[in-house]
């Protein structure tokens, strides 16, 4: 099975909005998800230059953008995605 792949902008806005605890958020995932999960970072996702997504802190879940991210939020699109 392949994994769900979440990608952390960790932009300025991003990371003033709540990105900083997103970082952590393999420590927050439940283990029935641990290794169904790859996590990385990014510099910029671009989505706070569009209006239509929302507000920071952005996360991309398989590619589909997420905003305004929890780490609530992230383990149920995850597991949705699953």
């Amino acid at each position: 099975m392949s994994k769900v792949h979440v990608k952390i902008c960790v932009g300025t806005t991003c990371f003033v909005m709540g990105a900083s605890e997103l970082q952590d958020l393999e420590k927050f995932l439940p283990d029935d998800l641990k290794d169904k999960v790859e996590i990385s970072g990014a510099a910029c996702l671009g989505l706070c230059r569009d209006e239509n997504y929302g507000e920071a802190p952005f996360v991309t879940v398989d590619g589909e953008p997420l905003s305004n991210a929890t780490v609530n939020a992230i383990v149920d699109k995850i597991r949705e995605k699953l």
